[in-house]
């Protein structure tokens, strides 16, 4: 099942943490945002962790980093006003406005995201 990850919930599998193996288990054919990506290496580098390799190792498990297209821009400005009470980021914004582009279901670690009102399947972790 094709599914677009939220930096929490590939932070959960890098870090073996609960919820990790259904990470695991759908990594062949995840996606990720660009900039979902980039939190992902930048909590990585501030834990001390050596991402050198660590996409193109992800990669070659099926794991897809997608580019952050003007239109993602536009539908993440836009869930703004809709998230903004639940106290989403830029980078969750990101990562619905990739799942919603690509019609495919979300993962997250934020138990949040499961009370918005979005037409699209969003799986908390845990």
């Amino acid at each position: 099942m094709s599914v677009v990850l939220d930096a929490s919930a590939l932070l959960a599998y890098l870090r073996q943490e609960p919820g990790a193996e259904v990470v695991d288990r759908l990594l062949a054919e995840a996606r990720m945002a660009s900039v979902n990506w980039a939190e992902v290496v930048q909590k990585s580098l501030s834990a001390g962790v050596d991402v050198e390799g660590m996409r193109e190792d992800l990669q070659a498990l099926g794991m897809q980093v997608e580019p952050f297209l003007p239109a993602d821009g536009e539908q993440a400005g836009r869930l703004w006003a809709l998230t903004r009470p639940l106290g989403l980021s830029l980078g969750d914004r990101a990562c619905l406005s990739l799942g919603l582009r690509l019609g495919l279901p979300v993962l997250t670690c934020d138990r949040a995201w499961a009370q918005l009102p979005l037409e699209m399947e969003i799986q908390v972790l845990r």
